[in-house]
């Protein structure tokens, strides 16, 4: 991509007051015209939310969207709407134990929720904050106890194909892990064993590091600084690593840019909320330093390799190794082509990898030659997504980004007619991520407080 050093946050001032105005009505589109009891919406066809059975990850963004629209806009509409539903609708996901997402679904709404109350911003009794605590908790330690352990002594939170597999994505459910113990709160395991879980979100990381993101350091012939395997794969008997993999890539020794904008972010998240926590709660852990250089590390890398195998204006492709990607020519040196003929664009990964830019930047310092480069890359993602043809200005269409790809291999996305490749629909994790990054320069736009997953905890 070609960072842009003159975007400012006051430049993106008049697209983010016409985004929320978007956002609004696609929220009420929503609420209008879908029927939850099919199950959480997850992508459009042809501009209608759909649902698709797999595992139910998104619902927790639908009215997370809500609790952020309110904190934009201060329009208690969707405050309200936020709390009815989580309360009515959520508690499965609380207690699922048969997925590794609850750091997307149950942050996005009741950590959303307990920030807003926390802030001052919602106003409620001492009983909705209990409330919020308690799914927070609970949601954390079920996380936690879906548990693999390796050969060299750590562990991961396993995916939901099972005890063998490692996502890159589940980086950010770490966020759930931190939270509950920072609410004061611990896993029981046998024989009443208390399971720390700052532990097993430091080990998680540690794996993640590991074994998702490549470093150039040789370790197999497509090793190359900052790339992503979707899915580390384990042999159970024995903890060994065994191989990369991918299930919505196109390969495990391609980049799935979805998967690599998850640990774009996820990393530089964990390193501000790690910034937080006193030295000596890592003393049983290998160190605070240790976990903030490996963080650091697998961030830089990660948001390096998006900076490297982007188009010019900072929307990604679906996968970096995509096969046909070659007939587009010299594709780094142009725009995206969300209308090509190849292969698509995703959408998706630049909404989640540009707040990894925009964090990682800040967290190195905007006034820094390292920090300003990753800030100024994630504007000028931003940029482009906040404009046509990724901001949906349609009145009739549901989603609010525009060319979301879910399934590539499995062919799930629509393919619009008189198109051959799919393009045009939206998801609930890219809706919920780019009003995320958007909300994160709302508040600075206003010298608000800093957005965090952690912002649940300040009181």
């Amino acid at each position: 991509m070609k960072i842009d050093t003159t975007i400012t946050i006051d430049s993106l001032k008049d697209s983010l007051e016409k985004f929320w105005q978007l956002s609004g009505q696609k929220i009420d589109l929503i609420e209008a015209e879908y029927d939850m009891s099919r199950g959480s919406p997850v992508f459009t066809v042809n501009g209608r939310y759909d649902t698709r059975g797999w595992t139910e990850w998104t619902e927790g963004f639908v009215y997370g969207s809500s609790f952020l629209q309110f904190d934009a806009t201060g329009d208690e509409r969707y405050l309200e709407l936020a709390k009815k539903h989580t309360v009515e609708r959520m508690a499965t996901h609380v207690s699922h134990v048969g997925v590794h997402d609850h750091g997307f679904n149950n942050l996005s709404c009741y950590g959303n929720w307990l920030r807003l109350l926390n802030e001052g911003k919602a106003a409620g009794p001492q009983a909705e904050r209990d409330f919020c605590e308690l799914a927070l908790k609970t949601s954390g330690a079920v996380q936690a106890s879906r548990w693999s352990t390796t050969h060299e002594g750590g562990g991961y939170i396993y995916s939901f194909n099972g005890p063998h597999s490692l996502f890159v994505d589940t980086i950010r459910s770490c966020r759930i892990l931190m939270v509950a113990h920072a609410l004061g709160h611990v896993l029981m395991g046998e024989n009443d064993s208390p399971i720390s879980l700052l532990g097993r979100g430091i080990d998680h990381m540690n794996a993640t590091a590991r074994y998702s993101v490549y470093y150039g350091e040789g370790r197999d012939k497509y090793d190359e600084w900052g790339r992503t395997a979707h899915e580390s794969v384990f042999n159970t008997n024995d903890g060994r690593y065994r191989c990369p993999n991918a299930q919505q890539g196109f390969s495990g020794y391609t980049t799935w840019t979805r998967g690599l904008a998850w640990a774009m972010v996820g990393f530089p998240e964990e390193l501000e909320f790690i910034d937080t926590i006193d030295k000596d709660q890592f003393a049983a852990f290998g160190g605070k330093s240790a976990i903030q250089e490996t963080c650091l590390k697998a961030a830089k890398a990660t948001c390096d390799w998006f900076i490297e195998n982007t188009p010019v204006d900072g929307v990604p492709y679906w996968d970096g190794g995509a096969p046909q990607l070659h007939r587009l020519g010299d594709w780094r040196e142009r725009d995206s082509d969300p209308y090509n003929e190849w292969e698509p664009i995703d959408s998706t990964a630049a909404a989640i990898g540009a707040q990894g830019l925009l964090r990682l930047g800040r967290y190195l310092g905007t006034e820094t030659e390292e920090g300003s480069k990753y800030w100024q890359a994630g504007l000028t993602s931003m940029r482009s997504l906040l404009a046509s043809p990724y901001l949906s200005e349609d009145s009739s269409h549901q989603g609010l980004l525009l060319h979301s790809i879910y399934h590539e291999p499995n062919g799930w996305d629509n393919v619009p007619e008189g198109q051959k490749i799919a393009c045009g629909e939206s998801s609930q994790w890219g809706d919920y991520h780019i009003r995320e990054a958007a909300l994160m320069l709302q508040r600075e736009i206003r010298s608000d407080s800093y957005y965090t997953f952690f912002g649940c905890l300040n009181r």
